[in-house]
């Protein structure tokens, strides 16, 4: 029943969002003077690997202007709904991680490769500001 709820909200959202991430996107390419997504090997749902999408936020290292409200805002996060589509991800649930940490635990650390991967999760909700908590 999630995995269906998934489906049609993000159908509905990408309709809904289309016009703001083709701008962001627009934006992002401009700031980072490249195509503007982004795209990385992450580890899924029972440790298989996928391709997760995001709007780039960065230019020779760091952070754009433009990438900084993106981020703030998690707009550069939007693409992640072509994600929960595929079916590779959900809306809520652990963060994928990269490869060489989730698909290398062992014993009941691996229970978190039962999950799907979330847009959100409850440490996300609670470290949102992570750039400012981690630049103090």
């Amino acid at each position: 029943m999630k995995s269906v709820f998934d489906f049609i909200l993000s159908i509905i959202l990408l309709l809904g969002l289309l016009p703001l991430i083709g701008i962001a996107l627009l934006f992002a390419a401009l700031s980072t003077k490249s195509f503007g997504l982004f795209t990385q090997q992450r580890i899924g749902q029972q440790a298989k690997p996928f391709t997760i999408y995001k709007l780039k936020t960065m230019h020779d290292g760091k952070v754009t202007k433009i990438g900084t409200f993106l981020r703030k805002f998690k707009i550069d996060e939007l693409p992640q709904l072509i994600n929960i589509l595929k079916g590779e991800m959900s809306f809520v649930g652990p963060r994928p991680d990269l490869p060489g940490y989730y698909d290398q635990l062992i014993g009941d650390d691996r229970n978190v490769l039962e999950l799907r991967p979330g847009l959100t999760s409850l440490a996300a909700i609670k470290y949102r500001n992570e750039e400012e908590l981690l630049a103090q």
